[in-house]
């Protein structure tokens, strides 16, 4: 929720004195009714709906506030007086206090429920129907995230505290463990922790970043100048810990040894995706390859096919789509990333494939690349969606559509406008990317039927 949404408005609605509600801080217990899209447990009280992080449906907990508005309470639960039989013990000691897995407390199997029922609520509320939901793409729920930001802070005292944002606040938890990073990271957490904990000038680091790929590599984000001897101690850690060490001082990351490569694996295609901590790369590896087979299976490509990918990132679709197709052309906004790209495809050999910086949130009209028809087209926009870009899409003819999103509102929304230019939503599923989280991903196709 925005910072702007849960300060309120500040006005008095006509007819008199809005009522007071509860101040931050406040305790309350409250019975919970059912859940939010987001895994929050929802109560009702004085003509209020509550909000409630860390709570089930059937459960009486005593409930600290947050913030609220004049209908709306956020609040996070600090005791369960009488618990659902639901809830499950979470594995994460830090559950709770860690503001990364919000929704250990309850089953996977109602979590990935939950994303589905979100997914196809608001297809419906949009008035688009699929003919068919194929089953959802699942993977491992522990040990798979092999990227990941630590944030860094020096308290009063001076300690260092190295790790994620508390839930519902501003504070770091300090981490050693993470139980959902791949065993790769996870291993290299506590020397790093215990390295920057030790060391002189920790407040020159903005952020930390791990991303495992060919190795494991680290980047080092600092918000001010450091001594060489500062630099030297670092290349000393990352050598002993075999991590790939890189700096960041501006807007892209660079490595501390030239030439030094970072990629990660798409099995089945047998290729490899260069990139570099700070880029777009999907967390889920397992996950990733699944989605890429469906995609590659869904769109059936034949070898005749023309194909436009956009917001291609670093050709996670574009690679393997290159493989099958007679052309393929891929646009993304980061031009730093489409040069990456390019890189991974020449390696590769990938001469039918071409790739194109472009701000995609503008018309099309002037790109001399858009100027031809396509037999398939593949969108795997951020959040917001792709509302232009789709509004757009019925110039190329496409035989075939198919939406990658982490975001049902905005697929629901792009989706009734694709339902307007002739194109069926004929396939849908979700993907638990980020298990035990509220985040939801989804894959959509569409076929042209008038």
């Amino acid at each position: 929720m925005s910072r702007q949404s849960r300060q309120g408005l500040r006005f008095q609605p006509a007819g008199g004195t809005r009522q007071k509600g509860p101040a931050a801080g406040q305790k309350q217990v409250l019975s919970i009714e059912r859940l939010a899209h987001d895994g929050r447990g929802i109560a009702f009280v004085d003509g209020r709906s509550w909000f409630v992080s860390g709570a089930l449906p059937q459960e009486l907990v005593r409930v600290r506030v947050l913030a609220a508005r004049s209908k709306v309470v956020d609040a996070i639960a600090e005791e369960v007086q009488q618990a659902s039989p639901q809830r499950i013990e979470p594995f994460c000691p830090l559950a709770g206090v860690c503001g990364g897995c919000t929704l250990q407390h309850m089953p996977l199997e109602q979590q990935r429920r939950l994303k589905q029922e979100y997914l196809a609520e608001q297809l419906q509320r949009n008035g688009v129907l699929a003919e068919q939901w194929e089953q959802p793409l699942l993977a491992g729920d522990r040990g798979y995230r092999r990227r990941t930001r630590l944030s860094l802070r020096v308290d009063k005292t001076g300690c260092v505290q190295l790790g994620y944002r508390a839930l519902a606040s501003r504070e770091i938890v300090n981490i050693r463990q993470c139980p959902i990073l791949v065993p790769e990271l996870q291993a290299v957490l506590p020397q790093l922790t215990d390295f920057v904990g030790a060391m002189q000038q920790p407040q020159a680091i903005g952020h930390l970043e791990l991303l495992f790929g060919n190795t494991v590599a680290v980047l080092v984000r600092l918000i001010r100048p450091v001594t060489d001897v500062w630099q030297q101690a670092w290349r000393d850690f990352c050598n002993k810990t075999g991590l790939q060490l890189w700096w960041q001082t501006g807007a892209e990351p660079f490595p501390d040894q030239p030439g030094s490569r970072l990629a990660y694996h798409l099995a089945d295609q047998a290729l490899d995706i260069d990139c570099r901590p700070g880029d777009f790369v999907q967390v889920n590896a397992a996950l990733n390859q699944q989605m890429v087979n469906r995609a590659l299976g869904w769109l059936g490509v034949q070898p005749t096919d023309r194909v436009l990918d956009l917001f291609c990132g670093l050709g996670n679709f574009s690679l393997p789509l290159a493989q099958q197709a007679a052309e393929v052309v891929a646009v993304e906004g980061v031009t730093a990333m489409v040069e990456r790209a390019r890189r991974s495809a020449a390696v590769q050999k990938l001469d039918n494939l071409h790739f194109y910086a472009a701000d995609l949130s503008q018309s099309l009209a002037d790109r001399h690349w858009a100027s031809e028809p396509f037999d398939l087209i593949v969108l795997d926009p951020p959040r917001d969606g792709a509302m232009q870009i789709t509004s757009q899409l019925a110039r190329f003819a496409a035989r075939k559509i198919l939406y990658v999103s982490c975001n049902p509102a905005t697929l629901a929304r792009d989706a009734a406008l694709l339902s307007k230019q002739g194109y069926q939503l004929v396939r849908v599923c979700s993907l638990d990317m980020f298990s035990h989280t509220s985040h939801v991903e989804a894959m959509a196709l569409f076929v042209k039927t008038a």
